[in-house]
């Protein structure tokens, strides 16, 4: 059936969720809210919009999530969009004529442009951020269990970038830092079953170059007192990182139980 379905996948969204339904609702023919176990409002709050609520386990595998929720589409085009994005209106009518055609052969890479604290990061490398969004469902599957890769059989497209989703990548720092600890993590162990390892010139040297990089060679002091900020905890980042990757084969031991 012609038309485009928004699948969402959330947990525990009930603060933000409304306001990105409300950003679909002029263009979306079928709203999916795949919900993994939340505790809170999210799925009172999805059906009152009109969504329907599929309730689904994550299982620590985010592209077997998004996988699940295409099966579950009844329209001929996907749309994916998470809780803490919002489409804007140049977006949503644009969507409105690509599902209209109804070219199968394409699929839609849409930028972002992320808030923090009330300031568009445009800089840095931050902007325009894009992604695979808008495909044909038919013959459509993700992989990947954090940084999920969209299989599709069409050439990719890529929106103009003033035909932005607007998103909302940290509620605080908090948040943040739950998040930098995380990826880290993931991001060393992805790098070990690579057969990658790291020495302390990578601790030091690729920190420096990431921050570097973020905030004079990708314009970040252009964002001002953020841009300094991001870029700063940027160097952080990947020094976690690797930090992490070195330690992973050593076990933590006190010296008093060798003895």
């Amino acid at each position: 059936m012609n038309g485009v379905t928004v699948l969402i996948l959330a947990k525990n969204e009930e603060k933000f969720i409304g306001a990105c339904l409300d950003s679909v609702i002029d263009f979306a023919d079928e709203i999916i809210v795949i919900d993994d176990g939340s505790t809170d409002q999210t799925a009172a709050i999805s059906q009152s919009k009109g969504a329907k609520v599929i309730p689904h386990a994550l299982n620590g595998d985010w592209g077997a999530q998004q996988t699940f929720a295409i099966n579950q589409a009844t329209r001929d085009w996907i749309f994916f969009i998470d809780a803490d994005e919002r489409s804007t209106p140049r977006l949503s009518a644009h969507i409105k004529r690509i599902v209209a055609d109804d070219d199968r052969s394409k699929a839609y890479a849409v930028a972002r442009l992320s808030y923090f604290w009330g300031q568009p990061l445009k800089h840095g490398g931050w902007f325009p951020d894009y992604v695979i969004r808008l495909f044909p469902r038919e013959g459509s599957y993700v992989t990947g269990f954090v940084h999920p890769k969209i299989h599709h059989e069409c050439s990719e497209v890529e929106l103009p970038s003033s035909e932005y989703l607007v998103h909302y990548p940290y509620r605080d720092w908090d948040h943040y830092f739950n998040k930098l600890n995380f990826y880290t993590t993931l991001a060393a162990r992805k790098a070990k079953s690579e057969g990658k390892s790291a020495s302390l010139l990578d601790m030091i040297a690729h920190p420096i170059w990431a921050s570097f990089r973020m905030y004079v060679l990708r314009g970040g002091f252009l964002d001002g007192k953020i841009g300094f900020v991001l870029a700063s905890f940027h160097f952080f980042y990947t020094m976690a990182k690797y930090v992490k990757l070195y330690y992973l084969d050593k076990e933590n031991t006190h010296v008093t139980e060798r003895q």
